[in-house]
């Protein structure tokens, strides 16, 4: 099956001709002559473009190959700017899967029958994507649920393409343009994303702690988890209904103040970030809805909560501070941070950087504040700091395709929308509590009981601290001791090695007297005196 998909895939790279992609003059020269014998030039190349191609390929190949072109599609710092925004186009809608198999699979997973299970299930399934598919279904107690089923056999398929995948990476590496792509790393970040969709109860948990975060909060609803029916594979969620974010025109019937809505994105987006640093870092359209309660005062549902991301506390200073600094228009502070949270390598010269991020954040604030794309910022930085040997940081990937996400939802909403202006004042207050006597009353409670564990060792740890210090000036006293004897040593050793060499020339002039005097009588005064001065310098080494 392997060797079938391998030759399929080979058929699509050559019918969307993307040989194209590939910079064959950089190749090396046997790999160069390989490729110019391949019969590529047989298929017409067409008049998409490039990334167009690429597209159509994806598209061919299924639906494992589409998410792939979608993570690719938010991986900017990677790809041209033209192959990314052909990516974006790929839509994750696959026809679905027999709802026999579908049945077949929640009944293996939860060990009863359907009809056992639920009061009601529907056959046809509310939507249909590349990992799995969603039923709607009614409890016995008269809830309405909806059943999350993971594709059948879907594991296998994607391990062996993923293992294709690894092949045709290893063999981009052999071509020195496009290693700067880390085409490796990037399918193993694919990898560990697509896995972990794999299996449900990790989304489920991931949905509880939003839920949690967000109980009684007016910004966001997380719909309910049925633990008791959810497994590796299979999924019970409450049913929510509620208006498609995409959706304008109905939010506009609904009578929704779309300023608000767009507002309250920006503020659930740094509340996540920040507050809670745990966010949903796959808020495309697809995963939000609008409650059609209280449209004057709207609420977010969020659903699909299988990739999550979070930031370390350093990395959310840093991250924080540098996008207050960056709207001050503090470009050293900038450049400092980076340096400082070790994003940027080592060596690099502050000044330097911040003469470089200052070139690209010029001209986006030459724009009033509502016209600038923060996520573009935040893009246009992490670019230039790749020149700075920046390496890669995977969360922080994730969260500038969430805000770009956020961001677009946002002006989709309300065109108008000052992100700034809303960010701003969250950011401050953050900032404030984060260093002020209640971020530090925090940080004592958070370290409270490890101080409390580690305590009553005090003073094991004084008496360890004391024996250690006492033992290394005991070391330093017999380095010292042991420094004056070798030094004493070297210089009687020097005195010897006089007294040996002057005893040798006494004795050499004693048995070479009468030669050496017929020599001497016989040369210049100059040559005497050098010889003289030449066995002073003998007798003084």
């Amino acid at each position: 099956m392997k060797l079938w998909r391998l030759v399929r895939i080979l058929w699509v790279i050559a019918r969307f001709r993307l040989d194209g992609l590939v910079p064959v003059e950089r190749l090396p020269a046997s790999a160069r002559f390989v490729f110019r014998l391949m019969p590529l030039w047989l298929f017409p190349r067409g008049s998409e473009s490039r990334g167009a191609r690429l597209r159509l390929a994806l598209e061919t190949l299924g639906p494992i190959y589409v998410k792939f072109g979608q993570m690719l599609s938010t991986r900017r710092d990677l790809l041209p700017p033209d192959i990314a925004l052909e990516l974006k186009k790929l839509q994750d809608q696959v026809p679905p899967f027999p709802s026999e198999l579908a049945r077949a699979t929640v009944e293996s997973e939860l060990g009863a029958s359907v009809e056992t299970l639920f009061a009601k299930f529907d056959p046809t399934p509310l939507a249909s994507a590349s990992i799995a598919q969603v039923h709607a279904a009614t409890l016995h107690d008269g809830a309405e649920v909806v059943v999350k089923i993971i594709r059948p056999g879907i594991d296998r398929v994607m391990r062996s393409d993923i293992d294709l995948m690894f092949t045709f990476a290893r063999l981009l590496m052999l071509v020195p343009e496009m290693r700067r792509l880390r085409p490796v790393e990037v399918v193993d970040d694919y990898r560990a994303s697509l896995f972990d969709e794999l299996d449900l109860h990790k989304e489920a948990a991931n949905t509880s702690q939003l839920k949690r975060n967000f109980k009684h909060s007016p910004l966001l609803y997380v719909p309910a988890i049925h633990w008791s029916m959810t497994r590796r594979s299979v999924m019970v969620q409450e049913r929510i209904y509620g208006i498609p974010v995409a959706d304008v025109e109905a939010l506009r019937e609904a009578g929704v103040d779309l300023r608000k809505l767009a507002e309250r994105g920006v503020e659930i987006f740094f509340t996540q970030v920040f507050r809670d640093n745990f966010f949903h870092a796959d808020m495309h359209p697809g995963n939000i809805f609008v409650s059609r309660e209280t449209p004057e005062d709207p609420r977010y549902i969020a659903i699909d909560c299988g990739i999550v991301g979070s930031l370390t506390r350093e990395d959310q200073d840093y991250l924080a501070r540098n996008i207050l600094a960056f709207f001050h228009q503090d470009y050293y502070e900038v450049a400092t941070l980076h340096i400082e949270s070790g994003w940027v390598g080592e060596g690099t010269r502050a000044n330097e950087f911040a003469a470089a991020v200052r070139a690209v954040c010029e001209p986006l604030l030459e724009k009033p504040l509502k016209d600038i794309s923060f996520g573009q910022a935040l893009l246009g930085l992490f670019q230039t700091a790749q020149r700075f040997n920046m390496e890669v940081q995977p969360q922080l990937v994730l969260l500038q395709k969430t805000l770009l996400n956020i961001e677009g939802l946002g002006r989709t909403l309300y065109p108008d929308l000052d992100l700034w202006h809303t960010a701003k004042p969250y950011l401050e207050n953050w900032m404030k509590e984060r260093a002020g006597p209640r971020g530090f009353w925090e940080s004592l409670k958070r370290q409270a009981p490890d101080l409390a564990y580690r305590l009553p060792e005090l003073p094991v740890l004084a008496h360890q601290v004391m024996r250690r210090s006492e033992a290394e000036e005991r070391q330093r006293r017999q380095q010292s001791e042991t420094m004056g004897t070798l030094q004493r040593s070297l210089r009687g050793f020097r005195r010897r090695s006089r007294q040996v060499r002057a005893g040798l020339l006494l004795l050499a002039g004693a048995v070479f007297w009468q030669p050496l005097w017929g020599w001497a009588s016989q040369q210049h005064w100059g040559v005497l005196v050098a010889t003289g001065i030449g066995m002073l310098l003998i007798l003084w080494r």
